[in-house]
C-alpha cells in the first residue's frame, strides 16, 4: 500500500474516529482529516514496531484499519485534551 492508500485511509478513518468521538473539535473538519492521516500513519507503525503486527500491502486488512481508527482516536483525544478549550 503506497503513500496515496495511507492518506485515503487516514481520511477514512479520522471520520470514523469522528463518528465514534463526537463533539466540538478545536481544528474542525480539516483538523480532524489531518489527524486522521497522522493517526493512520502512527497506528501503523505502532503496530509494525511493537505489536509485531507488518502492515499488510492489502487496503482492507482488518489489522490495518483497527490500527489506523486507533491511532487517529489516539490522536484526536489527545488534540482535544491540548486544546479543547480554544474554540469557547
Amino acid at each position: 500500500m503506497g503513500i496515496i492508500g495511507w492518506i485515503i485511509l487516514g481520511l477514512l478513518a479520522g471520520a470514523i474516529a469522528k463518528f465514534l468521538l463526537p463533539g466540538r473539535d478545536p481544528g474542525g473538519l480539516i483538523g480532524t482529516t489531518l489527524i486522521g492521516i497522522a493517526g493512520a500513519f502512527i497506528g501503523g507503525w505502532v503496530s509494525a514496531r511493537w505489536l509485531h503486527h507488518p502492515i499488510t500491502k492489502n487496503f482492507y486488512d482488518g489489522a490495518t484499519w483497527a490500527a489506523a481508527i486507533g491511532g487517529s482516536l489516539v490522536l484526536l483525544i489527545a488534540y482535544r485534551i491540548l486544546f479543547g478549550n480554544s474554540r469557547d
